[in-house]
């Protein structure tokens, strides 16, 4: 079984940042592969299969800091070991739109990230990043919580696309083929 989590920020106000890129870019998995999420206490879920390979997508409704928590309860409910879990977060150092996956690592400064590596144990799960960029002029709290530019959107809309793919190719072909055709 494979765990899919994508990062974000709950609620209307947080809905189109750079911070929840996570998020979005699950919310194109469902849609393309027909699942359906459930809305629990701390988290929406879905689960289903791809290529017979049994998946749980999920999205923590804890806020980004606190990710880990929502990650840990799935991962002890279902007994899924950290070298089988996603995660698909925005990253500043990225160019905007630039993807790359990581099969494990440091937090690199990622508070959901640090989050889900605090609360599981492990540094061992894989790392979807989709690049967000970075302005000096624009403090990294406020950059992260603020909207994409117009001239960005067709870079994140392709971004997006892109993640969704990885996500099946690391599932279906493995992490180091994917990693080859990303990176």
């Amino acid at each position: 079984m494979w765990l899919i989590v994508g990062l974000g920020n709950p609620g209307i106000r947080y809905a189109k940042t750079r911070h929840n890129i996570g998020f979005v870019a699950l919310e194109e998995f469902k849609g393309k592969y027909g699942l359906d999420f459930k809305e629990k206490k701390d988290y929406r879920i879905c689960i289903g299969s791809i290529e017979n390979n049994e998946i749980v997508l999920l999205e923590p409704l804890t806020f980004m800091n606190r990710s880990g928590t929502a990650v840990q309860k799935i991962v002890d409910k279902y007994n899924i070991p950290a070298e089988k879990i996603i995660v698909v977060h925005d990253d500043l150092d990225l160019e905007t739109g630039r993807l790359k996956i990581r099969k494990k690592g440091s937090s690199g400064g990622h508070k959901g990230i640090e989050s889900i590596i605090q609360f599981i144990g492990s540094r061992d799960f894989i790392r979807i990043k989709i690049g967000i960029g970075r302005d000096p002029f624009i403090p990294t709290e406020d950059y992260v919580l603020s909207k994409f530019r117009k001239d960005e959107l067709p870079l994140m809309k392709e971004a997006v696309k892109k993640a969704v793919d990885s996500i099946y190719s690391v599932i279906t072909e493995g992490v180091e083929k994917a990693m080859n055709r990303v990176n």
